[in-house]
């Protein structure tokens, strides 16, 4: 039964010393996040105002007419009667509402509007209303789904600082509450229509089952409870497998792809998904690709590397920087000047091994610079004849995608490539018996 200690009590299950925090309550109007609203007025009177500091957000989606001014009205009337901030976003021409996919664009814009809010009144946690029939309602959907564990495992009570205190609690109980303690609230009529697959699953198949077993809900909810204890079990299991898996660098996470290929499919899909590969028949071709090939998610770059996958955040790909001022001009009155590329460029990864390159410091075109690669450069390096694309040079050097990413191009004024770092120079730059100013660039690696 729902009574304002067990909701406490769920509150201190989910946080550590819930009045220390601050939240924003989303209230539409209805019975249960009326009844949240309510329930967290009552926990800071109880407290004498010195704890649960709360805000309440509302949407008017102006989709039923008078309706939704009058839902926004019993929000915004408790919420002044009560002392409570009030958060109010009214949708107008500008926010374009789809011909389909209406749920869809509501909750991106309510979430759109909840984390705004927070991050202007900092406000740690965000509380929904959800409870148990929701939770069974999300469970039949994600079951037509084939959504795995995880997905039958339902919605969690505490995802990323949103809170859902009422989950162990049905609607049945919520109404309860809303009784006993004089609760206004207002009905949504458009929940009794069957035209949304929850509205259909909500007022046709969830009532039968309901008709099964007297204890049906109380006996979902036991069983929602042993989902996640398993799904709990089950991604510590997947994460150690990972870590078995794994060679960490500075920058990437790298997984044998020889051994995660050996592992159960299910295995592999659940790794692959934590990085944004969740499309079942894209993972057959990632073991399958040749060396070199790459693979994108929302986050992450994914580069098949011989015996490797290489994952890439690609956020902080784009945030490397691509080009930097090595030394604007050469001092003539010096015989020679020198630059430890270790000093010039300490914290850009890419430059790892020793090198020493001597330069006649006539022959080049200040200021210098080192670039990232690009379309069409070439150079005539040492050791060969004739000159080469770099792009060959990389090639013959059998070097990975990855790997060509961290390589620097020392380039002139004129943009022409009088080295790639650290392999080899230019070699029509170069010292000779006949120089008589020399730059030397070279690079001390750290012992």
């Amino acid at each position: 039964m729902l009574k304002k200690s067990s909701f406490r009590k769920q509150l201190e299950n989910l946080i550590h010393q819930p009045e220390n925090n601050t939240y924003l309550l989303a209230v539409s109007g209805g019975a249960d996040s009326m009844v949240l609203a309510s329930l967290f007025r009552d926990l800071r009177e109880e407290s004498q105002n010195s704890g649960y500091s709360f805000h309440v957000a509302h949407i008017n989606y102006k989709l039923r007419g008078e309706d939704s001014n009058r839902d926004q009205k019993v929000v915004q009337e408790f919420c002044e009667k009560n002392h409570i901030r009030f958060h109010l976003y009214e949708v107008s021409e500008k926010d374009k509402k789809p011909e389909n996919s209406i749920q869809l664009w509501a909750r991106e814009l309510r979430y759109a509007f909840f984390k705004e809010i927070q991050e202007k009144e900092k406000l740690e946690f965000l509380v929904t209303a959800h409870h148990l029939n929701d939770q069974l309602e999300t469970f039949i959907i994600n079951l037509s789904k084939a959504a795995g564990i995880n997905g039958l495992s339902g919605i969690p009570a505490n995802d990323n600082h949103i809170l859902r205190p009422l989950l162990p609690f049905s609607k049945q109980e919520i109404y309860q509450f809303a009784e006993e303690n004089n609760i206004e609230f207002r009905e949504d009529l458009s929940n009794k229509k069957s035209d949304y697959l929850r509205n259909k699953i909500r007022n046709e198949i969830v009532p039968k089952l309901q008709e099964t077993n007297d204890h049906f809900l109380e006996n979902f909810k036991k069983s929602s409870s042993y989902l996640n204890q398993t799904k709990d079990f089950v991604q510590k299991q997947i994460q150690e497998i990972e870590n078995k898996l794994s060679v960490f660098n500075q920058d990437h996470k790298i997984l044998s792809k020889e051994k995660l290929d050996q592992e159960s499919d299910f295995v592999k899909f659940e790794i692959l998904k934590k990085y944004g590969f969740n499309q079942e028949e894209e993972i057959p071709k990632i073991f399958k690709a040749q060396n070199n090939s790459s693979f994108f998610s929302k986050e992450y770059q994914l580069i098949v590397n011989r015996d490797e996958l290489i994952f890439i955040e690609t956020n902080k790909k784009t945030e490397n920087v691509h080009e930097i001022l090595l030394i604007d001009r050469f001092d003539f009155s010096e015989n020679q000047i020198n630059i430890n590329l270790q000093n010039s460029i300490e914290d850009i990864d890419g430059i790892n091994k020793n090198m020493e390159w001597d330069f006649d410091a006539e022959k080049v075109q200040f200021p210098l610079r080192l670039r990232k690669q690009q379309d069409g450069d070439e150079f005539y390096p040492t050791g060969f004849s004739g000159k080469k694309k770099v792009s060959k040079f990389f090639r013959d050097e059998k070097l990975s995608n990855l790997a060509r990413q961290k390589i620097w191009i020392l380039a002139d004024s004129n943009n022409s490539v009088l080295g790639v770092i650290p392999f080899r120079q230019d070699r029509r730059y170069a010292k000779n018996e006949k120089t008589e100013r020399i730059l030397k660039i070279f690079n001390e690696t750290k012992k």
